[in-house]
């Protein structure tokens, strides 16, 4: 009589999507140099060949964690620039849209994401590059598509949306960023001032009137 009954044994690892998050995870803890094709598959529970078989590198790995990250958040937007289009207070729509942007972009998991793609722009730019355009590029244009939308209900008045949304993300984002990359800090502390005084220059450039 043949034995039908199911074997006991190592549950199965992790695959897919599965397997690049538990790859980002060792990335994020040993960053790129400290990182082994070994640790990876202890960590996803699966023997290296395994790994190996659908990342044949360490550098076709970490850039298909880069590439699975970026693809993640790819839409994270979209629902917070639908809001501002269809809002009605123009200064507060814009506030609440920088407060958005500041939780995410200056969030430790997004930061930690940044600071490990830029320690290894040089050597791997393609990689870089891919991320920039599918997370930052990809955003900006998304931005200057709703400011656009605001310019022709007459909310606002610009002559370059995509060179405005770039305007308004730094404005928003870029004195914190620049502090928490270089300090030990893990998040910004919450500070509505900076935003609010944000937008009023915004829009003291760009408001409907001209001004």
């Amino acid at each position: 009589m043949t034995d039908t009954a199911p074997r006991r044994g190592r549950p199965p690892g992790r695959t897919g999507a599965e397997l690049l998050a538990a790859a980002r995870e060792v990335f994020l803890e040993r960053g790129y140099a400290g990182t082994t094709m070994d640790a990876v598959a202890a960590r996803a529970q699966i023997s290296k060949a395994s790994l190996y078989r659908e990342h044949p590198s360490k550098d076709a790995l970490f850039a298909a964690v880069v590439r699975a990250w970026a693809d993640a958040g790819r839409d994270a937007m979209r629902p917070h620039l639908e809001r501002l289009v269809a809002g009605g207070d123009t200064r507060a729509d814009l506030a609440g849209l920088a407060e958005v942007m500041r939780r995410g972009v200056l969030s430790r998991d997004v930061l930690n994401m940044r600071r490990l793609v830029t320690a290894e722009a040089r050597r791997l730019p393609h990689v870089a590059a891919g991320y920039l355009e599918a997370s930052w590029e990809r955003n900006i244009r998304a931005l200057a598509d709703a400011l656009r939308e605001l310019c022709e209900q007459g909310r606002l008045s610009i002559p370059d949306p995509l060179l405005a949304a770039d305007q308004f993300t730094w404005l928003v984002i870029g004195s914190p960023l620049n502090r928490l990359l270089l300090t030990d800090a893990d998040e910004a502390a919450p500070d509505g001032a900076p935003v609010a005084a944000a937008v009023d220059l915004f829009l003291a450039g760009y408001g409907p009137d001209g001004a």
